[in-house]
C-alpha cells in the first residue's frame, strides 16, 4: 500500500499540466467556474487533458468527468458548469483533479486542487447592458408614440399597397355580386400569423356586413373556426348588421392539409369568388390555393411571414403583404391609438437602427482610410457597445 501511495505522487509530480487557478465564472447565475491550467512549451507525446470534479469533502469515488480536451490547449481556460449533465451548484465549494493521456496510452494523475472560490450569481449581467440600453430605448419611442396617438394626433404611416387594396377588393366583388374568399391559413391560433390574419378578418368581415357581400371563410383548424366565427358575428353586430350574419358563412372544413386545399380550390371553382384572401401561415399549398384563384379571374391578396412560400404568392397575387407587413396590417385598418403607437415606434427603432449602421459603415471607411485607432473605437463600440 505504502509502495502504491510513493508511486501515485511521483505520477502526480511528473503530470505535466496543472490546475494554476480557478475563478467564479461573471455576469452568470452562479452555475459556472473557470480552470487556468499551465501546460509545458512542448506538449509532444501528450494527447489530451481530462478534468473531474468533486464536491469538496466527498471520497475518492465521487470524482466525476466533466470537461476533456485535447492537447495542447488553444484556449485560455476551461469553462466547468456549461454541461447540464453535470452542473455547478451556488455556493458549494469543489474540488478538481486534472489527469494527462499520453500517446503511449499512459495516464498520468494530477494532484488535487481545492477551490479558493465559491460559484456566485450576480444580479445583474453587465455583458447585457447594450441589450438593455436597445430595450429601454425602443419602449420609450413606444410609449411616446402610444401618447401622440391617444391625444388625436396625425401620424403618417408608409402606404402599403396590399392593405390599400382591400375596400377596393371587397367593393369589387360587391359590384360584381359573387362572395368572397378568406382563407386564414392553415396553423393554430398559437401562430402570431395566425392572431394577425384573424384581425383581418373581422375589419374585412365589418366592411362586407356594411356592402352586403357574401363571405365564405373555410378552416383547417377547430379553434381557429370557433374564435373567427366569434369575430365575424362582432363585425356584423358593430357594422349594425347582424341580422345580415350568416352562421354557415365561417365553417371548418377539414383538419387535412391537401384535403382542405382540394375543398377550397373546389369552392373557387363553384362559386367563383370575385376577391380571394390569403392570410396567415401557408406551406406547401400556398402555389396550389393562389394559382387556382388566378385561373378563376378573381384579384387576390396574399400576406404571409413564412419566407419559404412568399415567392409563390408574389408571383400568383395582384398584392402580397411580406413579413411584418401582416403584422401592421390590422393599425392600417383599424387606426387605433395603440397599435399606431407600436408601429410608429418600431418604425422609429428601424431608423435609429440604420443610422447606427450607417455612422459604423462611415467609422469603419474612415479607419481604412486614416487608420486612425480612434475610428476603429467608435465602431467597436456602436458595433458591440464595448
Amino acid at each position: 500500500m505504502a509502495f502504491l501511495l510513493v508511486l501515485a505522487g511521483v505520477l502526480s509530480s511528473l503530470c505535466p499540466v496543472e490546475i494554476t487557478s480557478v475563478v467564479d465564472r461573471p455576469n452568470d447565475a452562479g452555475d459556472g467556474l473557470l480552470l487556468t491550467l499551465s501546460q509545458p512549451d512542448d506538449a509532444t507525446g501528450l494527447v489530451a487533458c481530462m478534468v473531474y470534479r468533486k464536491e469538496t469533502g466527498q471520497p475518492d469515488s465521487c470524482w466525476s468527468l466533466v470537461l476533456g480536451e485535447a492537447l495542447p490547449l488553444e484556449v485560455e481556460y476551461l469553462e466547468d458548469g456549461f454541461d447540464p449533465d453535470y452542473p455547478l451548484e451556488p455556493g458549494i465549494r469543489y474540488s478538481y483533479r486534472l489527469d494527462v493521456m499520453t500517446l503511449a496510452g499512459d495516464t498520468l494523475t494530477g494532484a488535487e486542487l481545492v477551490s479558493e472560490v465559491l460559484p456566485e450569481g450576480e444580479y445583474f449581467n453587465l455583458g447585457e447592458v447594450p441589450v438593455f440600453i436597445a430595450s429601454a430605448l425602443f419602449l420609450g419611442l413606444i410609449f411616446y408614440y402610444f401618447g401622440r396617438a391617444k391625444r388625436g394626433m396625425q401620424m403618417y404611416l408608409r402606404p402599403i399597397a396590399g392593405i390599400e387594396a382591400i375596400d377596393e377588393a371587397i367593393g369589387r366583388a360587391t359590384e360584381m355580386g359573387k362572395p368572397i374568399l378568406y382563407v386564414p391559413g392553415l396553423s393554430t391560433i398559437a401562430d402570431v400569423a395566425t392572431i394577425a390574419s384573424l384581425t383581418i378578418l373581422s375589419r374585412v368581415a365589418r366592411k362586407v356586413a356594411e356592402y352586403g357581400t357574401p363571405l365564405l371563410v373555410p378552416n383547417t383548424d377547430p379553434i381557429v373556426y370557433t374564435v373567427a366565427s366569434e369575430s365575424v358575428k362582432q363585425a356584423y353586430i358593430e357594422a349594425g348588421r347582424p341580422d345580415s350574419y350568416d352562421p354557415d358563412s365561417v365553417f371548418f372544413l377539414t383538419d387535412s392539409q391537401f384535403a382542405y386545399v382540394a375543398g377550397v380550390n373546389g369552392i373557387m371553382v363553384r362559386d367563383k369568388p370575385a376577391t380571394n384572401f390569403y392570410l396567415g401561415m401557408f406551406w406547401a399549398e400556398s402555389l396550389l390555393l393562389a394559382e387556382t384563384g388566378s385561373l378563376t379571374g378573381a384579384i387576390q391578396i396574399a400576406g404571409t411571414d413564412a419566407v419559404t412560400q412568399l415567392p409563390f404568392f408574389i408571383t400568383t397575387c395582384d398584392y402580397t403583404l411580406i413579413g411584418e407587413e401582416l403584422y401592421a396590417a390590422s393599425a392600417y385598418l383599424g387606426r387605433e391609438p395603440k397599435q399606431l403607437g407600436a408601429v410608429k415606434g418600431q418604425d422609429a427603432c428601424k431608423a435609429v437602427i440604420m443610422a447606427l449602421i450607417l455612422l459604423g459603415f462611415a467609422l469603419g471607411m474612415l479607419y481604412i482610410l486614416t487608420g486612425n485607432d480612434s475610428f476603429l473605437f467608435l465602431v467597436n463600440l456602436i458595433v458591440t457597445g464595448d
